[in-house]
């Protein structure tokens, strides 16, 4: 009997503890930003290192299309709200295999493929 109501209190502790982690959380992300670009949308904060579909550009790089900045939600998006990021480099992603197989045909194609992506640094959120 004592067992038992020992466990309970061991879970209680790890539950309060769990809750002042993400109360702790939820204070940090309060200054995150959701953008679209290359028909995705990527969840940044100042200073994340983000992959992105191959953009032609060099230097600095501004979205202005931001879904939400906070607490805010745009409809579709918020009014005035910037991402401004560093272009860090333009490279390939790892190669994917496509294989083709249709049995007892001898039938056995293998193609590659790599994506052209951008590799940027969130340096400041507008909004």
């Amino acid at each position: 009997m004592l067992d038992f109501l020992f466990k309970n209190v061991i879970f209680v502790e790890t539950f309060e503890q769990n809750r002042t982690r993400t109360l702790a959380k939820r204070k940090k992300m309060s200054n995150f930003a959701i953008f679209q670009t290359g028909g995705k949308q990527y969840r940044v904060q100042a200073g994340d290192i983000v992959k992105v579909e191959k953009l032609n550009a060099e230097g600095k790089v501004e979205f202005d299309q931001v879904l939400m900045v906070g607490d805010k939600v745009g409809a579709p998006f918020v009014e005035g709200a910037k991402i401004v990021a560093e272009v860090l480099e333009q490279k390939r992603t790892d190669k994917v295999l496509v294989f083709k197989k249709k049995r007892r045909q001898n039938y056995r194609r293998t193609h590659g493929h790599r994506q052209y992506i951008t590799v940027l640094k969130v340096t400041e959120i507008k909004g």
